[in-house]
């Protein structure tokens, strides 16, 4: 069954949990334990550290290097003949669907703040690439090793500034470096080749726009985007409404609730999403041009909105009621609290 790899840290004492039943009937072996300072005689990883290393200090290997070892065995032990039935019939295609479920929680663990969450998360990322290269190795395809080795040797080639003579004094300067030895490297014939295709779309819009513009194909200025977002929001509306015309409708909860119609047409169906993909197209591209990450930007709201709403359940929840029993009005109401609320949170020293 899939599984996770906790880590706790509490005063001196470092406990790792694997949560596998198959490990725990392993008897006379680590695997399963409580780790104590004996495991990891420094202070425990996650307390706090007294004085901050130096930048770039790497970590003491001496404690490292057994404790990675010990993950590596104990991933090869679950692919083993005498190990667990489910990691045994894994491949590199069954597993993808788990290694972007623990990108996407490792990314809602750094925005939590929270350094014990963000080690768990990162902690199952980790355990993807490593399983992901044990199941590569039982396949004869390539080890760990591999993987750690070109790794490596890209990072020192992609880096000339810092392992060899080449000058670069700004990050436009590295990033201008970086991209000329990756052509070099990839032989690529076109600018868009090796842009990940299963990317989130509104992520792929901003690189897509962002190559694009590395070759001078963009907006000479970004108020420009403006006025394109302008046009194709028109261009949306001469789907849509007759003449073009959008209705002059305010948003407000005090109105009847119309029930949406279906675009009944599939070739007014097409040609709506058409527009309405130009539109978000732009969206992200307003985004990259101020420098701002368009799927991050939307993550957060996504977020933001849904702990609103939350909130609202929160609040009938202590009046007695349901979410389902309470009117718009009563929810907006309630919504428009939390935000001020939040505002004032936000203003406070």
């Amino acid at each position: 069954m899939p599984h996770k790899l906790v880590v706790n840290f509490q005063s001196e004492r470092n406990s790792l949990r694997y949560l596998h039943p198959t490990l725990f009937q392993f008897t006379g072996e680590s695997y399963g334990r409580i780790m104590t300072n004996s495991d990891h005689p420094s202070q425990p990883a996650g307390s706090h550290l007294g004085a901050l290393p130096a930048p770039g200090t790497p970590p003491d290997h001496s404690i490292l290097t057994p404790a990675f070892k010990k993950l590596c065995d104990v991933i090869a032990r679950l692919r083993s003949p005498e190990g667990c039935p489910w990691d045994r019939e894994q491949t590199l295609e069954s597993i993808k669907p788990y290694t972007l479920e623990e990108t996407y929680e490792l990314l809602e663990a750094i925005d939590s703040g929270d350094d014990q969450h963000i080690i768990e998360e990162l902690g199952d990322l980790l355990l993807q690439i490593v399983l992901d290269s044990q199941i590569a190795a039982d396949e004869g395809r390539f080890d760990l090793t591999h993987v750690v080795d070109r790794l490596t040797q890209k990072m020192i080639e992609r880096h000339p500034h810092v392992f060899g003579d080449v000058n670069a004094e700004t990050p436009a300067e590295v990033r201008k470096n970086w991209d000329q030895i990756k052509e070099q490297e990839k032989q690529r014939r076109s600018i868009f080749d090796g842009l990940p295709t299963a990317l989130p779309a509104l992520a792929r819009a901003a690189r897509v726009a962002e190559k694009a513009a590395k070759v001078g194909y963009d907006f000479p200025h970004r108020d420009m985007l403006f006025d394109k977002l302008r046009e194709e929001i028109q261009e949306l509306a001469d789907e849509i409404y007759p003449g073009g015309k959008i209705p002059d409708t305010p948003a407000t909860v005090e109105a009847d609730v119309i029930a949406d119609t279906e675009l009944n047409d599939p070739e007014l169906r097409l040609r709506v999403e058409g527009e309405l993909g130009d539109i978000l197209f732009v969206v992200a591209n307003i985004a990259r041009r101020w420098k701002i990450n368009p799927e991050e930007a939307l993550r957060k709201s996504n977020r933001k909105f849904q702990k609103r709403v939350e909130k609202i359940e929160q609040e009938l929840e202590r009046a007695g009621r349901s979410i389902q029993e309470a009117s718009l009005q009563e929810m907006e109401e309630i919504y428009q609290s939390v935000k001020q609320q939040e505002r004032q949170n936000s203003s406070q020293p």
